[in-house]
């Protein structure tokens, strides 16, 4: 995942350009390389002999990493150009995503073992915290399978935070250079509060996770079980350590536990570094406020639907309403039940927030709340236009005029995410996929959710069933998703690499 660099304006292109790239990726590589050897030694302490798996990708990850650092090794002081920043956000993503395979492909899990077109499909949806998943028996699988499930989507989220925090903004891609700060300035000089910021989200990530950790574990949760859940909590991700997600844990305790946790990690960690600073106006920030009312009514309105038709309890209906509510909005993917059997409605209602998010900043996916805030603040001024022509109405965002140039990335981006939803469905319809099935799948990886609706790929099922070339096309998309589609789709244009 991209570090939280200094970007600089763009220069002329040439191919010696790629050197820092590299260089940059090769070091994830080696960080890669060391991670694996928390499974390993999970694995080696429990004598099961996938250890040995888990220390073979480390040393040939370890090999591939140290011989391109060597290859490539050059000084960063004078930061990436944006050119390099628009190849390096995807790169590192598919280059951690292919290591991070091996592991899989090696094991001797079912469904894993000697297929890597599975492999990468679960390492993706791991680094990307989508949470989609190949996998079956979970609740037999080796321990140190477990942990890199989770550990994959705990190192995802933090480095979606930092690319959140120090490249797309400088990027300008979709609205996002609204949240652009010290750590994703355009300009050339060198800014010395980027590593306190990193270091500062970094403590509140490993701090939230372990708070979670311990609350997992005084809810009832055993301690394994809890360390993994606290990863994938936190980081949005929604890879469990059963087959069953958090149904398999008959407990509101551990629920609402979850339930609070996948807020924690939908809303913006630098907030969190403000609220520390004793910043209490940032209590008061528009896209959490936004976020929070508008899970408050949907619960409540799915609660008392679910109560009305007699399916629940008041005290159940709340508590399963807001568990998946809150695990499909910020894009989680956690599930206490089959959802798709509450009927239609709620089955049109769970597809619809398939596309919404979380805010940005945060681990989660989706189209995010603040770019739904500014298309609102858009259509405002537009039909208040229609019935006062003379009037003037400013298009505002907490309080503060929009920029007509992050009006236009926002209208953009809802744009480009609509035209690839809709090709991917079709593309997957071509797989002979049933619509639903297509179209839920479609979103929920392009959102990075996990599960989609139906049948196949529902709360209680998974995506071992599709086709190779499917499993293939959704990788793209989780990775599209994940670095907010501009990143990805700039290098297919030829005028971007001839500069």
């Amino acid at each position: 995942m991209p570090p939280a660099a200094e970007v600089r304006a763009p220069s002329a292109w040439s191919p010696p350009g790629l050197r820092p790239v590299l260089y940059l990726v090769a070091g994830m590589l080696l960080a890669l390389s060391a991670l694996m050897l928390l499974p390993a030694a999970v694995d080696a302490a429990v004598a099961n002999p996938d250890w040995q798996v888990f220390a073979m990708s480390s040393v040939a990850t370890l090999a591939a990493g140290g011989i391109l650092f060597r290859a490539t090794r050059c000084r960063l002081t004078g930061g990436l150009t944006l050119r390099q920043a628009f190849v390096l956000t995807p790169l590192s993503w598919a280059a951690m995503s292919a290591f991070a395979a091996v592991p899989f492909f090696l094991s001797g899990h079912d469904g894993l073992a000697g297929n890597y077109t599975n492999a990468f499909f679960e390492a993706v949806s791991g680094l990307t915290t989508t949470g989609a998943t190949v996998v079956t028996g979970l609740d037999h699988a080796p321990p140190g399978i477990l942990l890199w499930r989770a550990l994959l989507q705990w190192v995802g989220g933090i480095g979606i935070i930092a690319t959140a925090v120090a490249i797309l903004p400088a990027l300008g891609v979709g609205g996002m250079q609204l949240f652009r700060t010290e750590s994703s300035d355009r300009s050339e000089k060198v800014m010395p509060r980027v590593r306190q910021i990193a270091l500062a989200i970094g403590a509140i990530y490993l701090g939230l996770t372990v708070i979670w950790a311990l609350a997992y574990m005084l809810a009832g949760m055993a301690a394994f079980d809890a360390v993994a859940h606290a990863l994938t909590t936190i980081a949005t991700g929604g890879y469990s350590t059963s087959d069953a997600s958090m149904g398999n844990w008959d407990s509101p305790a551990i629920h609402w536990v979850a339930t609070v946790g996948m807020v924690a990690g939908a809303v913006p960690f630098v907030l969190y570094v403000r609220m520390l600073r004793g910043e209490r106006d940032s209590l008061r920030d528009s896209q959490v406020r936004t976020l929070l009312a508008f899970l408050a009514v949907t619960v409540a309105a799915l609660a008392l639907w679910l109560v009305a038709s007699g399916r629940y309890g008041p005290e159940e209906a709340l508590r399963h309403a807001a568990f998946n509510v809150v695990s499909v909005v910020t894009t989680t993917g956690y599930a206490t039940t089959d959802y798709s059997l509450w009927g239609n409605a709620a089955v049109g209602l769970f597809f619809g927030l398939l596309f919404v998010g979380g805010c940005t900043g945060s681990t989660s996916g989706g189209m995010k709340i603040f770019r739904f805030q500014v298309m609102a603040a858009l259509l405002r001024v537009q039909f208040l236009r229609l019935v006062f022509p003379r009037g003037v109405f400013p298009r505002l965002y907490a309080g503060r005029p929009l920029p007509d140039e992050i009006l236009g990335s926002v209208v953009v981006y809802f744009s480009l995410y609509f035209i690839c939803y809709g090709t991917l469905t079709i593309a997957l319809m071509a797989f002979d996929l049933d619509f639903l099935t297509s179209a839920s799948a479609a979103v929920a990886t392009l959102s990075n959710v996990g599960p989609g609706l139906g049948e196949t790929i529902g709360p209680a099922g998974n995506f071992a069933g599709l086709p190779a070339e499917a499993k293939w096309l959704l990788s793209f998309a989780m990775l599209l998703g994940r670095l907010e589609l501009f990143t990805v789709l700039v290098l297919f244009m030829p005028r971007f690499w001839r500069g």
